[in-house]
Parts: C-alpha cells; sequence; structure tokens
C-alpha cells in the first residue's frame, strides 16, 4: 500500500499529465460554453451534436452513427432515448429485426435549425477566446488524436 504523500504525488502528476484527464476538464468546460448558448433551444450541445451527426449520416443504424462519433453502441443508444422521447427522433427496426434505424423527425430537424444560430454563436465566442491560431492547431490535433487512435 503507498503512503498518502507518494499517493498525494501521483494524483498530482496526474492532473499535469494525465491526456484523458486534461482532455476531459477542456471538454467540461468547453460544453459549459456551448450548453449556455444553446440554452433558448432547449437543447445541450450532447443533444444538438446527436441531431447534427443524425442530419449527416440521414437515416441510419444506430452502430453505424456509433461508429462516425466514436461511441460505444449502448451508450449512444441511452443517448437517444431523451431525444425519442421528446419526438426529435424515430428509431424503427431495420431490414434485419436485430437492426436499429435512427433518423430525424419533422421536429428534430426544425429544432436543429432553430439551434444552429445558436451553435454558431458559441462557435464564434471559443474561436474568438482561443484565438485562431489556436482553434485550428486544436481541431487539427483533435482529428488527429482520433484518426491515430481510434480502434480499427
Amino acid at each position: 500500500m503507498q503512503d498518502q504523500n507518494t499517493q498525494l504525488a501521483l494524483c498530482k502528476k496526474v492532473a499535469a499529465t494525465c491526456t484523458c484527464f486534461n482532455l476531459r476538464k477542456a471538454s467540461r468546460v468547453v460544453t459549459q460554453i456551448f450548453d449556455e448558448v444553446l440554452q433558448p433551444s432547449g437543447l445541450l450541445v450532447n443533444q444538438f451534436t446527436l441531431l447534427a451527426a443524425i442530419s449527416i449520416v440521414g437515416s441510419a443504424p444506430i452502430t453505424r452513427l456509433a461508429q462516425e462519433l466514436v461511441m460505444d453502441r449502448t451508450t449512444l443508444t441511452r443517448n437517444l432515448k431523451p431525444l425519442e422521447r421528446q419526438g426529435l427522433i424515430q428509431i424503427e427496426p431495420g431490414k434485419d429485426q436485430r437492426m436499429r434505424v435512427v433518423s430525424l423527425t419533422a421536429e428534430g430537424n426544425a429544432a436543429l435549425e432553430n439551434a444552429l444560430p445558436l451553435w454558431e454563436e458559441a462557435q464564434t465566442l471559443v474561436v474568438e477566446k482561443l484565438g485562431q491560431q489556436r482553434w485550428s492547431i486544436l481541431l487539427k490535433s483533435l482529428s488527429d488524436t482520433v484518426s491515430t487512435l481510434q480502434k480499427s
């Protein structure tokens, strides 16, 4: 068993150097900004991004949507349930009864259309706070991180 000083030193190292710890902190602060700006739409940024992703892929199996979002299928399904209850998406059986296909409803399209200008406002705010160059580097680094570390 580690003594408390050793444990504290390791925890400080985690806070200072852990990739996941620091990515999650950054994600939370960005999420807070987007949630605040999106508030008039009635959507949280997590819901907004799901609607946007569904809009991009069109009517698609949940498995494909999970792959596009780099999410676990069960986590995605759990996150889709509130959108389905709100009538923003529909989840129906696919050709194969084991497959579930998700698509936006008319209400979902309207909610997305309503939220897009607010997203642009939040996006502009974040880019302005970071500065265009830092934001561009961050976006490129995040994209490279996903493609490098993503499971094949």
